[in-house]
């Protein structure tokens, strides 16, 4: 047995897009304005997750946004060399103006503007959807570079990413390189890759729906690196082929080396942006048990 052709073909499209875009333009217009108390700062606010990556299905609810402070950055300097790092600090200049201030300075102005619906939360700022207007997480958070190299002529070696605090540890996240990635990959795979990104979670609400797994085993940006970790000459054929051969190559491959779509982390693990390694697992045997019985 196997999940009918249809079945894949009706999950593998794109879930509703018109109010999303409608919150993410309103809330990018009240977080630029002029009048906004940060607004002389440098900042940058961008859109993540699922309906920046076009892998949004139905019944995504929340808008991802993402305030970036780029008026001072933090550094990773774990892979430099001790005398790389000490270059380093010899040539930091410390900032005036830090991530707290700026995040103080975002949510009283989103609590002006929205009042009540504003929530801040341990990581994110939730706004409330009203009317039209869908329910968004507003992440407040800086300039991260993560240094390769820091060498004493010529330029050093570094990714941007965003970090910020929660439970009085950093988290850091690269989420444009995650979006660019996961853009790359989908034209290298023959425009395979988010439609197969698209059904494998459509099969995660179902599974949630009928209590076959719970929710939260299976977020959405841990299957879309699991998926990017797939050859690209897996994807493609029939819906039924590809999702067989994906789901195949997933099962027998050694998930101990697949990265994050960022390509700045391991996917499995235990830290602060990495997935359990049991998880996954367990994901997966629920899938392939819920596509034999199909």
């Amino acid at each position: 047995m196997a999940i009918a052709e249809a079945q894949l073909q009706t999950w593998s499209k794109q879930g509703p897009t018109a109010q999303f875009t409608a919150t993410y333009d309103t809330l990018s217009t009240v977080l630029n304005d002029p009048a906004s108390p940060y607004y002389l700062k440098s900042f940058k606010v961008f859109l993540q997750g699922s309906y920046k990556n076009d892998t949004n299905v139905y019944g995504d609810s929340d808008v991802d946004v993402v305030i970036r402070l780029d008026e001072v950055f933090y550094s990773d300097l774990y892979f430099l060399s001790d005398e790389e790092k000490a270059r380093h600090e010899a040539r930091r200049t410390p900032g005036s103006y830090s991530l707290d201030d700026f995040k103080t300075s975002v949510v009283g102005w989103l609590t002006k503007k929205y009042g009540s619906d504003v929530q801040p939360g341990s990581k994110a700022v939730f706004i409330k959807g009203n009317g039209t207007r869908r329910n968004a997480d507003v992440l407040v958070c800086a300039k991260l570079r993560r240094y390769y190299t820091f060498p004493e002529y010529g330029e050093p070696v570094y990714v941007d990413g965003i970090c910020f605090w929660s439970g009085g540890s950093r988290i850091e996240n690269y989420p444009e390189r995650h979006s660019d990635n996961c853009t790359t990959k989908h034209q290298d795979a023959k425009q395979w890759f988010k439609h197969t990104a698209r059904i494998f979670k459509n099969l995660r609400n179902t599974m949630i729906e009928k209590g076959i797994i719970r929710d939260g085993l299976a977020p959405s940006y841990f299957i879309e690196g699991m998926l990017y970790n797939v050859p690209n000459g897996r994807y493609g054929g029939s819906e039924q082929l590809n999702f067989k051969d994906v789901l195949d190559w997933l099962l027998a491959a050694d998930r101990s080396t697949f990265e994050c779509a960022n390509g700045q982390f391991k996917l499995l693990g235990n830290g602060n942006v990495t997935w359990p390694a049991e998880n996954c697992t367990a994901f997966l045997n629920a899938v392939k048990k819920y596509s034999d019985n199909a």
